[in-house]
């Protein structure tokens, strides 16, 4: 069976899909439909940075879909591709709605493009921290948050369930702190602050779902074919009526990314 699976904030790097886009002209016609939708070149800060833009999340997030959809039409040159299922961490579920058929390229990297500015401008910069911790189940995780919540009134929650060993959380920074002592007292190998524009994938970006909701009203989305697997409830879904609420919800929502794997 083949999958596809498409990466997330994090994955960017100066220079990234730059050879493809030499290589392939299917590539190339990505990168330049990326340009003209977004009304700048994604494609220059894909190619030639710098380091500290291209880590904006309005910059990310569509130059990492750009770059994501520009390797799968590549890959596509060589012969047919028919995956069983698509998936995507976090931005990368709209990847796979794309890849799925579900979701018009020039859509997507329009919506990702806002969806990454909404997010900026849900939290004031500095107020807000991510970080992984390593070594504690997700139940112990889920705890910790739930009792710095209680006790400090601040927002920190579970934000990406990584694997069985690896859980992110985020919100207000006071609070992502005071759950990383909690969880190294608890026992935990790793505690690492993460370096983020903003806490994602937590109840503070609310704000950014409200406005993102109005985006999505434009959008016509189809079935998706094959299923995507989807970051909300780790489970396929192959219903284009479902797929706004998902995208809303995922915003706030944690990724339950080692049940969808």
């Amino acid at each position: 069976m083949l999958a596809l699976l498409f990466p997330g904030q994090g994955s960017q790097h100066v220079g990234m899909g730059k050879d493809v886009f030499e290589s392939s002209k299917a590539a190339r016609d990505v990168y330049i439909a990326a340009d003209e939708a977004l009304g700048f070149e994604v494609s220059r800060y894909c190619f030639e940075g710098p380091e500290e833009e291209l880590r904006r999340t309005e910059i990310q997030q569509p130059a990492l879909l750009t770059t994501s959809i520009a390797l799968l039409e590549a890959f596509r040159q060589d012969g047919p591709v028919e995956p069983s299922f698509v998936a995507g961490h976090s931005l990368g579920e709209y990847s796979a709605l794309v890849a799925s058929g579900a979701m018009a390229f020039e859509d997507a990297v329009r919506t990702v493009n806002a969806r990454g500015r909404y997010m900026q401008e849900s939290v004031p910069e500095g107020s807000g921290a991510m970080a992984a911790i390593l070594g504690c189940t997700a139940s112990e995780v889920q705890a910790i948050c739930a009792e710095v919540e209680a006790e400090s009134g601040e927002v920190v929650s579970p934000a990406n369930y990584n694997s069985p060993q690896q859980t992110v959380i985020a919100g207000e920074s006071a609070a992502v702190a005071a759950a990383c002592v909690r969880a190294s007292a608890q026992g935990a190998k790793k505690v690492i602050e993460l370096a983020v524009s903003a806490p994602f994938h937590c109840a503070l970006m609310a704000p950014a779902a409200e406005k993102l909701a109005r985006d999505m009203e434009g959008i016509a989305f189809r079935d998706p074919s094959p299923p995507v697997v989807t970051n909300v409830d780790a489970a396929a879904n192959s219903a284009a009526e479902r797929i706004p609420g998902l995208l809303l919800s995922q915003v706030t929502a944690p990724v339950r990314f080692t049940e969808m794997i």
